[in-house]
C-alpha cells in the first residue's frame, strides 16, 4: 500500500513539475489565461475525454487543488473495469488523446497500476491512471497561467455527485467494461 501511494504521489508530482510550471512550455494561448479560463478548459478536455468511452462509464467530480499559478481538475470513475478489459479502456483513451493532437508523453505499463500521461497542443497535462482496486482517474494539469479565483465545474456527473463525502471505489457494474472476459478480436459468425 505504501508503495502504491509513493508511485501516485511520484506521478503527481513529475506531472506538476512538467506541465504545471511550464516547463513543458505552454502554448500561447495558455498563457494569456487566468485560472477560471485554465480550469475551463480543463473540464472541456475532461468532458471530451469521458464523452469518448463508448461504452459510457459512470464518473464523478474528484478534488480541485490549486498551487501559486496552476491547478489540477479531477474525475473518478466508479463503473468497475475489469483486469480482462484494462487494456481496452487504456487504449481507447490513448488512441482519443492521438486523434486530437494530444502528445503521448509516458506510458506506465504494469497489470494492476498502469497510467498514460499526455499534453495537449495548448500545454495542459492529462492523465489516465488506475489505482486503488482497479478505479480510473483522470486528472488534468493546467500552466502557469494568471492567478485568478476559480469555480466548481459545471458538468453534470452521469451518476451520485458525492458531494462532501468520499467517492466510493467502483460499484457499478458495465455489461461490458465489468465483464471478466477478454474482447473477442472475431467478429461473431452470422447463421
Amino acid at each position: 500500500m505504501k508503495r502504491a501511494m509513493r508511485q501516485v504521489s511520484l506521478f503527481v508530482l513529475v506531472s506538476v513539475l512538467l506541465v504545471g510550471c511550464g516547463i513543458m512550455g505552454g502554448k500561447e494561448d495558455a498563457a494569456t489565461m487566468n485560472m477560471q479560463e485554465a480550469a475551463e478548459n480543463a473540464d472541456k478536455m475532461l468532458d471530451a475525454t469521458i464523452n469518448a468511452i463508448e461504452p459510457e462509464v459512470e464518473w464523478a467530480h474528484g478534488d480541485t487543488t490549486s498551487g501559486s499559478c496552476d491547478l489540477t481538475r479531477r474525475r473518478v470513475v466508479t463503473t468497475v473495469i475489469s483486469d480482462q478489459r484494462r487494456g481496452n479502456f487504456l487504449g481507447l483513451i490513448e488512441r482519443f488523446w492521438k486523434k486530437n493532437g494530444y502528445e503521448i508523453t509516458s506510458v506506465k505499463e504494469g497489470k494492476t497500476h498502469p497510467a498514460i500521461f499526455a499534453t495537449s497542443p495548448q500545454g495542459f497535462g492529462i492523465v489516465l491512471a488506475i489505482r486503488g482496486e482497479g478505479q480510473a482517474h483522470f486528472e488534468v494539469n493546467t500552466p502557469c497561467v494568471k492567478r485568478s479565483e476559480v469555480a466548481a465545474p459545471t458538468s453534470k456527473p452521469n451518476g451520485p455527485a458525492y458531494d462532501g463525502v468520499e467517492i466510493p471505489r467502483p460499484n457499478v457494474h458495465s455489461d461490458f467494461w465489468s465483464e471478466d472476459t477478454p474482447v473477442s478480436s472475431t467478429p461473431p459468425s452470422s447463421s
